[in-house]
């Protein structure tokens, strides 16, 4: 799917497009969202982990769940079954965080291989209408600036999630990819989103 190669170009904003095989790596940085410095923790999961697994790789990936504050769920689009496998990663994350404010983003990744796409912007629509997710279409190789705003939309969205405690429920929103490569549309709604004051937060990808 492509999630190291994500986390790292937030990072780095370098590319490496091949890795060995995820362990479930554990990343802190400090990151700055529009002026306001944040201690980020970013725990990269085995994919297609289900519950009729290994008992340790489903307990870690449970693990995960639990601490995590806001999830990146991240598909190719040049591999359908990544993009099958999200709905299941939905389910795990509400049987633990019922709030329907935990934020969560659904990632369609590798935009740029459109020569072998299996997955239709429409479908990654689809899915996040229907599970109230947020969504992107991106280029992990092509854009490192689309990725920062991802993980940075995450982060903003788990620190309005921190600050409303129990106020209204959130909307899920979908935001789909426009032809451009530079996302406008995205751009427009990470800078009409708020961003409080909050001294850490954890993510899932």
């Amino acid at each position: 799917m492509g999630k190291k190669a994500m986390i790292v170009r937030f990072l780095t904003k370098r590319f490496i497009g091949d890795y060995e095989t995820n362990t479930g790596n554990l990343y802190s940085r400090l990151v700055s969202v529009e002026g306001e410095h944040m201690s980020v923790q970013i725990q990269d999961t085995p994919g297609y982990v289900k519950l009729d697994d290994d008992v340790s790789q489903v307990a870690d990936m449970l693990r995960c769940v639990q601490s995590a504050e806001g999830f990146l769920l991240v598909y190719s689009i040049t591999d359908y079954r990544s993009y099958e496998y999200i709905r299941h990663l939905h389910q795990h994350i509400r049987k633990i965080h019922s709030d329907p404010k935990t934020p969560i983003i659904i990632v369609a990744n590798k935009g740029d291989l459109l020569h072998v796409r299996q997955v239709p912007p429409e479908a990654g629509l689809q899915l996040a209408g229907d599970l109230g997710c947020s969504f992107v279409e991106i280029s992990t190789s092509e854009n490192c600036q689309d990725v920062c705003e991802v993980f940075q939309h995450l982060c903003k969205e788990i620190s309005k999630h921190q600050s409303t405690g129990n106020g209204e429920k959130r909307r899920g929103s979908i935001i789909p990819r426009p032809k451009s490569p530079n996302m406008q549309d995205l751009k427009r709604r990470f800078k009409q989103a708020l961003s409080p004051k909050v001294k850490t937060s954890s993510a899932m990808a």
